[in-house]
């Protein structure tokens, strides 16, 4: 049953570490950290004493740009403790977008990791590079005037930058007594969290989110779930968003289950860390589980201990969802649909649904959560099985975009509701559809055409791997759709083929006018597939063409 946490992050950290003491909190088995709830809530005590030493202070701002290292969890729930925000940065970010998330977020301090696949202090250094010569850390920049310090996680500290594990030598000058009057002056309904929104269309947007609000969202995502202290959850999705670290970290910290992250996505790890930590639960978007399912025909991993997990970030296709249940032993694995914005659950399906429900929707509302479909033009909710755009409010609804006030205003209703910006249809009986983006929607003609819709019937076809949908300009419809498909290993696929597939069983206007072949599709560092680029392709190709 959901009931209400009316609890800070730290506060609950603490309930848990006094009820489940020895329990597995953080493993990390490839590195050989495991972390009982108990060291887990003295070590991030310790690390907020460091935090308070270096002269941050509850509603200061500090940013994390780092994978699912170890030092990202600690740092998130340290933060918490005092007050301070946790500004998350994205692992894809390069020197334009870094500059502006420090200067728009008000970032004091940054830590960071030297990279995996960029080199991040090079980027820094391209930033701030008077950093390069500097003995100094203090960080006096007239374009981030308000970063001060930098703070490098890893061996041989750059110029310019201070060692993260400096902090927990600082520790020891703050006593338990000022830690806990900071902790005691910290509110539910205080900000503690900014997610930056990927924007795909105009600059991105810091979302802001309380304890309230992620805390309450995990807890309910995690009674979906039927998640105990007993659970350990397998997390290869990224911290920086927020399914990595609502859906998962925090998921866990409700319930007092084990969190056994993989640092960097690779699906061998992914099958190897949930072979050695009997993992009950995966989380993961759709691409990850196609390549751990493409794994699987070539190597075996024992997946028994498997039961349940989440599987979000982007629309499931129904075939990848059936053998995910099938051949990874998921049969509890539950979908649930959200934004940011929302904490970002909305709707999920139960582990209970039947089959058909959690392939062909995404659950019902959350509880606590409120939702109706509208019609975009007129704002008036629609009937059921009437497609509209989906409006949400509830206790997970974000508190704004920060030092955006024209864009919060436009994110809602004048009535309080969240405009979510994504097409669905609410079934007869209660369950949710999302038919997709009103800004993927093609419209060919005045003929509206929804990508979701084509991706799905192609998915049947027994040589398609992957495939989707985007917009591309038109001369005479004004748009038209492209369809970008990746082949089956050892297949070979034609345009007439796929044509073929599809006559006389979808409207012939839904047949996309062209099919090209790739190899990958652009994503976000989240695994989201960045269809605005797609679009992009497709219009360089027919331009080079001549068809336009």
């Amino acid at each position: 049953m959901f009931e209400i946490i009316n609890k800070t992050i730290g506060e609950y950290l603490e309930e848990i570490a006094s009820k489940y003491p020895d329990n597995d909190a953080v493993v990390y088995p490839l590195r050989g950290i495991r972390l009982s709830y108990k060291e887990f809530d003295a070590l991030t005590d310790r690390l907020a004493k460091g935090l308070l030493a270096s002269g941050l202070k509850k509603g200061d701002h500090v940013a994390i740009w780092a994978h699912n290292i170890p030092e990202w969890i600690y740092l998130l729930f340290a933060t918490a403790k005092i007050g301070v925000v946790t500004v998350t940065v994205n692992t894809l970010y390069r020197a334009h977008e870094l500059k502006y998330l420090l200067h728009q977020s008000d970032s004091k301090a940054l830590f960071m990791v030297k990279g995996l696949k960029t080199d991040y202090v090079e980027t820094i250094y391209e930033i701030l590079p008077e950093l390069r010569s500097r003995n100094t850390h203090k960080i006096e920049n007239e374009n981030l005037p308000l970063l001060e310090k930098i703070y490098f996680i890893g061996e041989n500290t750059p110029n310019g930058m201070l060692n993260y594990n400096m902090l927990f030598e600082m520790a020891d000058s703050v006593s338990d007594e000022v830690l806990n009057n900071v902790k005691k002056s910290l509110d539910m309904h205080d900000v503690i969290n900014m997610q930056y929104t990927s924007g795909t269309t105009g600059f991105p947007k810091g979302v802001m989110l309380s304890h309230f609000n992620v805390l309450n969202n995990a807890y309910a995502i995690a009674l979906g779930m039927n998640f105990t202290e007993r659970d350990r959850l397998c997390i290869p999705v990224p911290f920086f968003h927020c399914f990595g670290l609502v859906l998962s970290i925090l998921v866990c910290l409700t319930t007092g289950a084990t969190m056994v992250p993989v640092e960097s996505f690779n699906p061998v790890d992914v099958l190897k860390t949930v072979e050695m930590e009997r993992c009950t639960a995966l989380h993961g978007v759709p691409t990850m589980f196609i390549s751990e399912l493409n794994l699987l025909e070539k190597e075996k991993y024992d997946l028994s201990s498997l039961r349940t997990g989440i599987m979000a970030g982007a629309l499931c296709p129904v075939e990848v969802m059936k053998a995910v249940m099938t051949k990874m032993n998921m049969k509890e694995i539950t979908i649930v649909y959200g934004l940011t914005e929302a904490s970002p659950g909305l709707t999920m399906t139960k582990i209970n649904d039947p089959i058909e429900k959690r392939v062909e929707t995404v659950g019902k509302e959350m509880p606590g959560a409120e939702i109706k479909i509208v019609n975009p033009n007129t704002e008036e909710e629609c009937p059921a099985s009437v497609q509209g755009e989906l409006w949400a409010r509830g206790y997970n609804i974000m508190r704004g975009y920060y030092k955006m006030e024209e864009a919060t205003k436009h994110a809602f209703s004048k009535d309080g509701w969240l405009k979510t910006g994504d097409l669905a249809v609410k079934t007869e009986d209660g369950y949710f559809k999302i038919t997709g983006r009103i800004k993927d929607m093609i419209i060919r003609g005045g003929e509206n055409i929804y990508p979701k819709e084509i991706e799905e019937f192609y998915y049947t076809h027994p040589k398609v791997h992957d495939i989707q949908v985007a917009r591309v300009e038109d001369k005479k419809y004004g748009e038209e759709a492209m369809a970008f498909v990746i082949v089956k290993e050892g297949e070979s696929l034609t345009e007439e083929e796929l044509r073929n597939y599809a006559k006389g069983k979808i409207a012939d206007f839904k047949i996309p006018k062209y099919f090209t072949f790739v190899k990958e599709y652009p994503m976000t560092a989240s695994g989201k597939i960045q269809k605005y680029k797609l679009s992009e392709m497709g219009n360089k190709i027919l331009k080079e063409k001549g068809m336009l």
